[in-house]
Formats: C-alpha cells, structure tokens, sequence
C-alpha cells in the first residue's frame, strides 16, 4: 500500500525550514489488510482501480489519500471523520427555498468545508497532484537511466509508472503531449523508450502499436528539438542531429537582448542545462538496451541516417511554432561554420570559459532552489548535467533526493508532476472558507492555513551576488509551492498577502498570531518590484527583453515562452492585494502604491478582448481570466453601471452559460484562442465557479439573478455524498499548448463561488 509523508526529509534533503509541505509517497507493503493488498493487485490487473479512504498517523485528521482498491471496498468520509472525532455532517441547515429548484446550500456548503478540512494535511496544506504534459515523467524516467540511478525508484515506483504510461497511452498507439490529446512524436517516441527502460519487451501489443505509430510518421528523427537532445543523451540519436546551442551566450554582455540571463526563468533554466549537455557532447552508458532501441526507432539504418539533414526535421503532429526559413539559416551557420571553429584557440578558450561560467550558474541555482525547480522540466535535466559534471558529487545526490517531491501516485498510476501547488492551493482554500458565514467555527483549519502561509514566506534575498546570477529579489516573497523552492511569484504573492490580510480581521483566539506589519511591507515591496512598464505584472520576473526573441524559440511545441510577460492574472491579484492592503496600511506608500495600481487596472482595460473577455495563460481560459478582469476592476472601485469593461465582460459570460446552468471551457480555447465548449456542451464545476465569482463581483445578484440561481444548482446538484466535487478535465495551462490539471480546484471554487452567493442570497431575502 502507499502512503503519503508530509514535511518529512533525510541529510541530503536541504531545507531552510524544517521540509515544511513537503509531500512525498512510499511504499510499504505491510500497509493494509490481507484481502486489501490482495485487491489492489487484482484491480491493477484488470484495470478498476479505485479510491479508497485510509487514515495514517501522519495526519491530526484523516487523509482522503489516493490508496487503490476495487469500488466495494471504499470507505466513506463521513465514517473515517467520525473515527476520528469530526462530524462531517455538523451543524445542517434546514433547506431553503432558491430560485430555480429547492436546494439546501447551507448544508451543501457545511458538507463542503468539513469535507475540504478532512482532506487538510497537518502542515497546514491540501496535498494534490499536479499532472501536466505526459512527456514530463518520461524525461524523469530517461535522466535516471542514463545516470544509471533507475533503481532509485522501488519496484513498486516503476510498476506504478509503467501503469500511468499504459492508461495514458491513445487508441493509435500513440501519446499525446497532454493526456487524451492527439498522439505527437514527442510523447509517443519518449513513452515508448521509458516503458522499454522499465523492462517492458518491445513485442508486447502495446509497444508494437507505439511503435508502428512512430514508424507510421516518419521515425524518430522528426522528434521536435526538446526530445532530440532528451535522445542524444540517452544514445539513440546523435548530438550532430541536435541544432547547436552554444554556451558561449552566457558570457556575452549581459545587455544584449539574446543573453540568456533576459529570458524567461523557465527557459533560462532549461537552456542552461542543455547548452551544458551539448557543449560536453554527454551521452549515457551504451547499453544492449540503447543499441537496441536504435533498431527499434528509426526508420533506416542508424549508422546511415543523415544527421545534418535530422536536425532540421520536426513532426507536423507535433510543431506550433512556424518554420522559419532565417532561422534554418542561422542555425545553419553556427553548426557548419562555428562549432568545428569551438575545437579550436581562440574558440576553445572561450567554450571552456563559458562552461565554467555554466557551472558556476547551475550550482548557484541548485544551491539556492535547494534542488527543487519551477517545473519538472528543468528538474531532469538539472539532474543529469550534476551527474554529467560529477556522479559522485553531492549535488547529484541532493538532485536525486529531491525527485520524491515530484512523483504522485493517482487512479491512474504514478506520474512525474509538472510541479507542486502547495502555496497557491492553500491561498485560494482560506479565502474560500472565509467567504463562508461559519468560517470562525473552522478554527482549527484557518489556523493551521494561516501558519503554512506565513511559514512559507520568503525572508531573504538570494545569496552572494544573486543580480549576477540573473535572480530577481526574493525577499517578501511567496513561492508557488514551498518555502524551500525559493522562487517567488507575483501572483502568489499577491494571493498570500490577501489571505494574510483577510486573516487579520479575525481573533488571534481563532486563527493565530497575525503577520507581522513588517513582513506585509516586505511582500508589497517584492510585488511591486514585479510590475512591468506596461503597468502590468509578470510572474517570476520581469519583462527583460522584446517580443521578436520569439523568433529563436527552438522548443517547436510551446509558444510566447521567451521571456516573462504580463498577464491580466497576475495583475489583478497584485490589484486586488494592494488595494486591500490600502485600506489596512493607508499611509505605508501611499501615493505610489495608489499609482501603481492605476497603472495596473489601465493594462487591464487594454488588453480585453473585443467581446469583452481576457484570454487567460494560466487557466482555462476566458472563464478563468475574465474573473480576475473583472476583479481587478471591481477593486480599483469600478461597477457595472459606470464601467463598460465590466459591462462587456458580463454578457461575454452570460452568452456562454449552458442549459444546465453551468459553464464548460475547452482546453481547445487556449490553443484556437477563441471560446470553445466543452465537448457536448457539457459543463464543469471550476468554470461555473469561476463565472459565478466573476458575476457575483459585477453585481448580477441585484440585476437578474436567475442566471446565477440556475448556476448554484448545477454546482449543489453535482456535489458527491461526502462533499467532494468530480473531478472533471485540465483546468490549467502555461505556454499556450502545456496542459495542467489543479486537482484541488474541483474543492475550492465551487466552495467560494457558492459561499458568496449564499451570502447575496441571504441579503436579499433580508431586504
């Protein structure tokens, strides 16, 4: 059986305070009955795993953990709660007549909230997965080979990610780049090699179908750029089909807008570490493995295969990012030309001294991230350029023993998360129990939530010469995770600092000691440092360069990723905290802060769309981003009367509510970039949340409500027994085609959306 550990590590698990919110599963095969061990195994057999409830000493309240057993087997919250002295039927309301269909909210809400502080880790945060484009556990699987560490993982580990890849495997044979999507190179050719990697036989039906995909479209050599230097180093392609990244830009003046220290963090990472594997030409054990994956991938003979014309070659199934012919060129000129000059003085010296300076740059940033990264794709690669620059260092080790905190099990298997939420989930969940009229008989979940948030703040700055190293400050801020990443964020931030702030107004006898005025100062500060001169505000860093370095995005599968732009999410919630803040702290700043947020809500304004919503580029999509639209302007003191943007945005949202009252967003809006339902026009749960905080800001309630009364059913009416939500698709995405599925949302929003209407219900029946 496994178990979740929260807050737990070892000597080579660095942390700066205590692995607060660290969530790591293990093993144990003593775990559970006899007849439930035995289940388990007939259920990963023939495919009916199911959720099972199981209570563990490492929670003051029991965990809703992901333990896999057949359906008869599934113990109910309500019990386990009682087991352990918590009714999660307390304190029921008697049923209250709404527009639309008698409903009882107050006990859909009771049984909502008692259900989400069941779920509360003791850390003071909800545990969760995070699951984001499937190739992320792929290049997890390959790093560990090639650093010849794949018995890190249990036999248990790899049997729970050979489960997931064979779930998340198409009709066709192939992969998407996000689950369910359709089958691409990348994803398909990676999956493929990691299931041979865990001991899978190539002639299994499953293996021949990926297979015969891949050879179907074109072999492994039209895998896009990423995945060509992912097969490079494990041996089954070589770096002459790699285009070149030369190193030697990390030692150019730093105020040349291609330095890579102007790229986004996520980008600059990733270079980094590829640019080190490139330049040292590093390539795993040759392994009869390796050798014969070559035979199994390609479509001709590999000793045969025209690297030079490899290179060049990208999958339609997998390329968004058009062809660009200068770029053929440019690339063409750095491979033929100044790479053969690299082996040579004067060149050589300066490859050499570029890799020093890479060194230098990756040991400062693992040190300072205490080996935890923004995403899992930085995570991997990190990993083998340590073992590539010493396998016996510490680095590697504390690089191997941080890869933990990135696994989840699921009911789909275990998984390689795209990155945890720790922070972020634990900033939405307070302010959703806070909308609720009992919040104060919660105490003991407010306080706990409040502890993590405070402990999870940011105290310092990076250290030793962290500008050099091409960090922002740090110091105020609130990382998307956990304190120890050490990688702030604007919005999180911003959603901290409202927590803490809303926390404030209530009994230090209820939720704890408040935050001290100070360390609000420093969380303003460090937000502010973040806002663009489009009045803006980025996420981890600011805008350093210009639009058209798009033109050198090599990823060939994600776009707008080359530097740290401003989105209307992050500028909102840092709207939304400063006013807030404001009106706590009037004098602390004042005029500039008042400034700043005027700058701010004149970006908001500029950017919606024509029919009035805002495209959204960490949710799905217009749904998600119209919210924090109308946010934002509701904060700066605009309404619906005298605001044509709130106005727009409100039609714009009801023209999309469906016949069940809900609403259902498509992933398909972020790629098309337009609004599309959900297949079916079927609804979700997360949209119809989103909508109706979005609604219930503009003040729908007094003008018609009907539209919001039918939208709290649909959300009353898809409640489980136990007070959970279904769980229902992607409900977050970055770089336009990356898909991420927040599983604590289906827990959240619904919360908060209905704890405000409530509370607009009530006031109206009172007048």
């Amino acid at each position: 059986m496994w178990k979740l550990k929260i807050s737990e590590g070892d000597r080579f698990v660095r942390t700066c305070r205590g692995y607060l919110g660290r969530e790591i599963w293990e093993f144990n095969e003593e775990l559970g009955s006899s007849d439930e061990r035995a289940a388990v195994e007939r259920a990963r057999e023939d495919g009916t795993l199911e959720p099972i409830i199981f209570v563990t000493e490492y929670f003051p309240l029991p965990l809703i953990q992901f333990i896999f057993i057949s359906v008869t087997k599934y113990l109910s919250a309500e019990k386990l709660a009682k087991e352990n002295n918590f009714d999660i039927m307390a304190k029921k309301s008697k049923p209250e007549n709404m527009e639309g269909g008698e409903k009882n909210i107050s006990a859909s809400l009771q049984k909502a909230v008692n259900y989400l502080s069941v779920i509360q880790a003791k850390s003071g945060h909800w545990p969760g997965d995070l699951p984001g484009p499937i190739f992320m556990t792929t290049y997890l699987i390959i790093a560990l080979y090639v650093t010849e560490s794949l018995n890190f993982l249990s036999l248990e580990h790899q049997k729970e990610l050979r489960r997931y890849l064979y779930n998340t495997q198409n009709n066709d044979g192939g992969w998407g780049l996000n689950v369910g999507g359709p089958s691409c190179m990348m994803s398909t050719s990676q999956s493929y090699i990691s299931l041979r990697l865990l001991g899978e036989e190539a002639y299994n039906e499953k293996l021949y179908e990926a297979r015969k995909w891949i050879h179907d479209h074109g072999g492994v050599t039209l895998i896009p750029s990423w995945g060509k230097i992912w097969l490079a180093v494990l041996g089954v392609y070589e770096w002459s089909g790699v285009n070149p990244l030369p190193p030697e830009l990390f030692i150019i003046p730093s105020f040349l807008p291609i330095h890579p220290g102007k790229l986004f963090v996520h980008v600059r990472m990733l270079f980094s570490a590829m640019s080190y594997l490139y330049a040292k030409r590093f390539v795993g054990p040759i392994t009869n493995m390796v050798l014969s994956l070559r035979n199994e991938l390609h479509i001709q003979q590999y000793e045969k295969i025209d690297w030079n014309q490899a290179r060049k070659l990208c999958s339609k199934e997998d390329r968004v990012v058009p062809h660009l012919r200068y770029r053929d060129y440019f690339n063409g000129i750095l491979y033929k030309i100044y790479e053969p000059l690299s082996a040579y003085w004067p060149f050589k010296l300066a490859r050499n001294r570029a890799l020093k300076a890479l060194e230098n740059h990756m040991q400062y940033e693992d040190e300072n991230s205490r080996y935890i990264w923004v995403s899992a794709l930085q995570k991997s690669l990190f990993l083998v350029a340590s073992w590539a620059r010493d396998s016996n260092s510490n680095a590697f080790k504390s690089h191997l023993a941080r890869v933990p905190d990135y696994l989840w099990v699921g009911e789909d298997g275990m998984k390689f998360k795209c990155c945890s939420s720790q922070l972020w989930d634990a900033t939405f969940a307070v302010q959703a129990i806070l909308a609720c009229d009992f919040a104060k008989d919660l105490g003991r979940t407010l306080r706990k939530t409040h502890d993590f948030i405070k402990d999870s703040q940011i105290l310092e700055n990076p250290s030793g010469d962290f500008k050099g190293h091409f960090r922002h400050m740090t110091k105020g801020g609130w990382s998307f995770a956990i304190v120890d990443q050490q990688c702030p964020v604007s919005d999180c931030t911003a959603e901290a600092l409202k927590a803490l702030l809303l926390l404030s107004d209530i009994s230090t006898h209820i939720v704890g000691e408040h935050i001290k005025s100070e360390r609000l100062y420093d969380g303003v500060n460090f937000l502010l440092s973040l806002q663009n001169p489009d009045g803006g505000f980025a996420t981890w860093e600011l805008s350093r360069s210009y639009p058209w370095v798009e033109v050198f995005n090599t990823s060939e599968i994600f776009e707008n990723i080359m530097q740290d732009y401003s989105y209307v999410e992050c500028t909102s919630a840092a709207i939304q905290a400063l006013a807030l803040f404001k009106k706590k702290y009037p004098m602390h700043r004042r005029g500039e802060i008042e400034k700043r947020i005027g700058n701010a809500k004149n970006y908001v304004k500029n950017i919606q769309n024509d029919d009035g919503s805002w495209y959204g580029s960490w949710g799905l999509c217009f749904t998600y981003a119209t919210w924090f639209g109308i946010e934002a302007l509701v904060a700066v003191g605009k309404t619906y009367e005298n605001s044509k943007s709130i106005r727009k945005a409100c039609d714009f949202l009801l023209s999309k509510q469906l016949s069940d009252g809900g609403w259902g967003e498509s992933y398909l809006s972020s790629f098309k970039k337009e609004y599309v339902h959900l297949e079916g026009n079927k609804s979700n749960v997360v949209n119809t949340a989103w909508a109706i905080l979005a609604l219930l800001k503009a003040n729908q309630f007094e003008r018609d409500p009907n539209p919001l009364h039918c939208a709290a059913n649909y959300l009353i009416d898809m409640q489980l027994d136990i007070g959970d939500f279904p769980q229902q698709g992607m409900t977050g995405c970055f770089m336009t085609y990356g898909l991420m599925n927040y599983m604590m949302y289906r827990n959240i929003f619904p919360v908060w959306s209905l704890a405000e209407y409530h509370k607009k219900a009530r006031f109206s029946k009172m007048n």
